[in-house]
C-alpha cells in the first residue's frame, strides 16, 4: 500500500515537472519572439536619430533584452513624434517607443523647464516590455 502511494506521488511529481518545463519553454519562446520584434526595429530607430549606446541580453525562463538609445531632445518634439507614430502605424514596438517619448515630452514641457539633452530611451523587453524615457544624464541609478 505504501509503495503504491509512493509511486503515485512520484508519478504526479514527474507530470508536474514535465508541465512546468513545457510552460517554461513556451514562455521562453514567446519572450524570444517579442525580443526579435524589437531587435528588428532598432536599425530604423537609429535612422530616426536614436543612437544605440547599450545592448544586453539575459537568457532565462523570461529572457530580457535591455537597450539604451540616445538622441537629441530638441529633435524629438511633439510634431516629430507624431510623424514617426503615423509612419509606423503597424509596428507595436515603434508605436510604444514613440508614444512614450511623446507623452514624456508633453509632461516635461508642463514643468516649464529648459529641455535637457540628451533624450534617453531605455527599453527592457521581456514578456511585458517596459519603455523608459528621460531627459539628461542620470547621475545615479
Amino acid at each position: 500500500m505504501i509503495d503504491k502511494i509512493k509511486k503515485s506521488f512520484t508519478t504526479a511529481g514527474d507530470l508536474i515537472k514535465e508541465q512546468a518545463s513545457a510552460i517554461g519553454d513556451a514562455a521562453k519562446q514567446k519572450g524570444f519572439l517579442i525580443i526579435n520584434d524589437w531587435i528588428s526595429v532598432l536599425p530604423k530607430m537609429e535612422s530616426y536619430g536614436l543612437e544605440t549606446t547599450f545592448f544586453s541580453l539575459s537568457v532565462s525562463i523570461n529572457p530580457t533584452l535591455e537597450v539604451e538609445l540616445k538622441g537629441d531632445a530638441e529633435k524629438f518634439d511633439q510634431a516629430y513624434c507624431e510623424k514617426l507614430i503615423e509612419e509606423n502605424k503597424g509596428s507595436t514596438p515603434m508605436n510604444l517607443a514613440f508614444n512614450a517619448i511623446k507623452t514624456t515630452n508633453q509632461l516635461y514641457r508642463r514643468t516649464g523647464m529648459k529641455t535637457l539633452n540628451p533624450l534617453i530611451l531605455r527599453l527592457k523587453v521581456r514578456l511585458s516590455p517596459e519603455v523608459r524615457v528621460s531627459y539628461g544624464e542620470q547621475i545615479t541609478e
